[in-house]
């Protein structure tokens, strides 16, 4: 039977990771990808649950697929994924028109339960049986572009902040062996991938259920020895475990390219606490120095929220300050989420969404300045670029990224002169800089 798939994958790349897995299942039972729900047989969404945001665009994107079934009640609307996990029981009731909920746990059966071959469970809720974590048995359609691809390095989180869910609906941390990743890796690099992008909830607590022997070092060294992947990025490092080993080892390898993610939260001392993340600001500063000594050329990211219970007009020019002094590249702020099973949820001190919103446009606007200020010295110089393809602001472009730019959370590089392929690195001569893109052309 030629049948239809329609997928919906919300959230991080992590859940990404999920999803492909799924499709890889159900291509391997016989479904092919529809472009549009109203031809598909199977409507599936995977869902992100962590933030009520995530929950309304999840729900909001299941009664959209709803209409569809009910427009022909042959179609199957499955839903799955973090939502799930975080509210199973309650989406059952809620959610009639769904036909099957299938939490973070029990993805990987998809197949044997659309067909029944799998023991139903009393509730969507159960959790399903133990703590799930994927290997490279499992067959996995990448959705990206066939020149770049996440792995997906362990499951769950080892760290307990007051304002996070993820490990009441992903569990505790469970590593992949090193043996597993580096057969995904190799089946990557075989498929054409260019950038491989090393993904988890925390890449340097990777190993730590594992024993001495395995850590994120020894994977990185392994993936350099037994794969020429041009590009290895690393998404997210827990400012308390970036030591000096592993900024050395990608200060001396140039194809783990000098990008570095690490979620701060905040500079606050107080507010730290009460985020319960094991550092101040004064080790912040320490380890922002030793990066910035070690990798000169490196770009960082980092993550901040404002509008935590307690935080004061004090705390949030202590941030502004911070900033200041010491420029990020890349800076994502968010407005803090209160999340009823989280610790902080009943915190005193809680802020209005008035004042969150004005601290969030604040630091943005704040960052928009150190942005542009930092892009104005690529001009002039000569950066490789990975080419992505046409532009999606026009056809008569190409776009790509430098090593300083990653997939989906970052700018990009505009090619307004040469040609290239999608996938081929090139050398990019940088005309202009923007706040957040770079302009460049190709040099022959």
């Amino acid at each position: 039977m030629n049948k239809k798939l329609y997928m919906v994958s919300l959230g991080c790349s992590k859940n990404l990771v999920d999803s492909e897995v799924m499709l890889g299942l159900l291509e391997k039972d016989g479904y092919s990808v529809t472009d549009g729900p109203e031809d598909a047989d199977l409507l599936l969404v995977n869902t992100c649950g962590f933030i009520g945001s995530a929950v309304k665009e999840a729900i909001d994107e299941i009664l959209e697929l709803a209409r569809y079934k009910e427009k022909d009640p042959h179609k199957k609307l499955i839903v799955t994924g973090c939502l799930v996990q975080r509210y199973g029981s309650e989406l059952e009731k809620e959610l009639p028109e769904v036909d099957l909920f299938i939490g973070t746990n029990g993805f990987h059966d998809i197949v044997g339960r659309i067909h029944g071959e799998s023991p139903p469970l009393p509730s969507a809720h159960s959790l399903e049986q133990s703590p799930f974590l994927m290997d490279s048995s499992l067959p996995r359609k990448v959705s990206t572009p066939s020149h770049r691809a996440y792995m997906k390095i362990t499951e769950g989180c080892i760290n307990r902040c007051s304002y996070c869910l993820i490990p009441s609906i992903r569990g505790k941390l469970r590593s992949r062996s090193i043996p597993d990743l580096m057969t995904e890796a190799r089946r990557l690099e075989a498929d054409g991938v260019k950038e491989l992008t090393l993904v988890a909830q925390d890449l340097l607590a990777y190993g730590l259920d594992l024993g001495k022997q395995t850590n994120l070092i020894g994977l990185l060294q392994q993936l350099l020895a037994e794969t020429a992947i041009p590009w290895v990025r690393l998404l997210y490092l827990h400012p308390a475990r970036v030591h000096k080993e592993l900024l050395l080892l990608m200060a001396e390898n140039p194809r783990l390219v000098p990008y570095l993610d690490i979620p701060f939260q905040h500079v606050s001392d107080h507010i730290l606490q009460l985020m319960n993340r094991p550092y101040t600001k004064k080790q912040i500063i320490q380890l922002m120095n030793t990066v910035r000594s070690t990798m000169p050329d490196a770009a960082l990211r980092t993550t901040m929220m404002v509008g935590f219970p307690g935080e004061t007009e004090d705390d949030v020019a202590e941030l502004a300050d911070f900033l200041q002094k010491h420029h990020f590249e890349h800076l994502g702020v968010f407005a803090y989420a209160n999340e009823e099973e989280c610790a902080a949820a009943s915190f005193p001190g809680q802020i209005s969404e008035a004042v969150k919103e004005e601290r969030l446009r604040m630091i943005m606007e704040l960052q928009a300045e150190i942005s542009f200020a930092g892009l104005q010295k690529h001009v002039g110089k000569v950066e490789q670029v990975l080419v992505e393809g046409l532009s999606r602001e026009s056809d008569l472009l190409l776009e790509g990224r430098t090593r300083h730019q990653a997939p989906e959370i970052d700018g990009c590089v505009y090619i307004t002169g040469g040609t290239a392929e999608p996938g081929a690195l090139v050398n990019v001569t940088i005309t202009e800089a923007h706040t957040y893109d770079l302009v460049g052309e190709v040099k022959e």
